[in-house]
């Protein structure tokens, strides 16, 4: 009972802990906060510089004394102090009030994470959340809180297939009747295609790139399957960017024009391994729920599933009709947005410690 008021003047929070961003949604309000998962620390003293967006600028251009670092790796937690205090970071700046104001209770938060975490791990992020100052923490299955979020009705009687390719980690689930059938999940996605990205200058230019610069190409001109196999993005598509790295040769800044079929072929290992792995999760999905995603689709979420052409790439293999979910980055942390305005549906759905 206690526990319901105090849920009546919190800000509770739905955190999309990820590998490359979090994002924060506070019930009521919506999404307050969308920032790179990135802290800048001091060498000696440990303080915290920066944390977020401003955090992510000094990456690859700090000095010897500062470390810009992602306390998350894979989706899970390497470093639990500077994870706990980038998490206190974002809980006081959505949970702070004016001095005139009566002190708002902690917040309950609500946290999805990985659904291949141990429980070690899971107890991590948990301790780390509450450290921060949250009253409880609920945690939540990745793949579960983006089916939550991209409006699947989860606790039917009926089968749905949500991937979910985030920064570290990529998600695959079948649901039905409010619980994972089938799930499978690996340490490869948007940062595994930004790693096949610097190789590649590396063995084809001799060319030695940053994180941003390799991060930036995927974006402008990365795709998973060639444009010319659908004339309605031809035109969409940009052909070359310039890599802008060192040359490892001379040690001299060099700038060399590439191709976005050159980097189509520098992704095609982590790309390759995400459909590998979707196509065993569909070789392992009980046929009578494989019959209703033949009719529902495999749904994308997270931030690499924008990547052109891998919807259309995934269709192909697996011979399943796919779409891209409405604005995907924000599909988790809204399913757990959504499961604070429903505590039953929490219940139901949580992991448990």
């Amino acid at each position: 009972m206690l526990n319901r008021l105090l849920g009546l003047f919190s800000h509770d929070i739905g955190i999309d802990l990820g590998t490359a961003n979090t994002v924060v949604l506070v019930r009521g309000k919506g999404i307050v906060i969308r920032e790179p998962s990135v802290v800048a620390i001091h060498k000696k003293t440990k303080d915290i510089l920066a944390i977020g967006t401003e955090a992510k600028r000094m990456v690859g251009k700090t000095p010897a004394n500062i470390l810009a670092i992602r306390p998350l790796r894979g989706g899970v937690i390497s470093d639990f102090e500077i994870t706990e205090q980038m998490l206190r970071f974002f809980i006081n700046k959505v949970h702070q009030t004016p001095s005139r104001i009566p002190k708002i209770p902690r917040p309950r938060v609500v946290i999805g994470i990985p659904s291949g975490v141990t429980e070690v791990e899971r107890r991590a992020v948990s301790d780390a959340a509450l450290s921060a100052g949250a009253r409880e923490v609920h945690l939540l299955e990745e793949p579960m809180a983006a089916a939550i979020g991209a409006g699947l009705p989860i606790e039917e009687p009926q089968g749905f297939m949500i991937v979910d390719i985030g920064g570290g980690t990529t998600e695959i689930a079948v649901i039905s009747l409010g619980g994972i059938v089938v799930g499978k999940s690996i340490r490869v996605a948007g940062d595994a295609m930004d790693r096949n990205i610097i190789d590649y200058a590396k063995k084809h230019f001799n060319l030695l790139l940053g994180e941003r610069t390799a991060e930036r190409i995927k974006i402008e001109i990365g795709s998973a399957f060639p444009p010319e196999a659908d004339s309605s993005s031809e035109e969409d598509t940009p052909r070359e960017a310039l890599l802008c790295g060192r040359d490892l040769a001379a040690g001299l800044p060099r700038e060399i024009p590439v191709s976005a079929v050159e980097i189509r072929e520098a992704i095609t290992p982590a790309v390759s391994q995400i459909v590998r792995t979707i196509k065993d999760a569909v070789e392992e999905t009980p046929p009578e729920l494989l019959a209703d995603i033949m009719k529902s689709g495999i749904i994308l979420a997270g931030g690499a599933s924008q990547l052109r052409g891998i919807d259309r790439l995934i269709a192909q293999e697996t011979e399943i009709p796919t779409t891209v979910a409405d604005d995907p980055m924000t599909c988790v942390v809204r399913g757990a947005g959504k499961v604070l305005e429903e505590l039953d549906l929490l219940k139901r759905v949580e992991v448990g410690m």
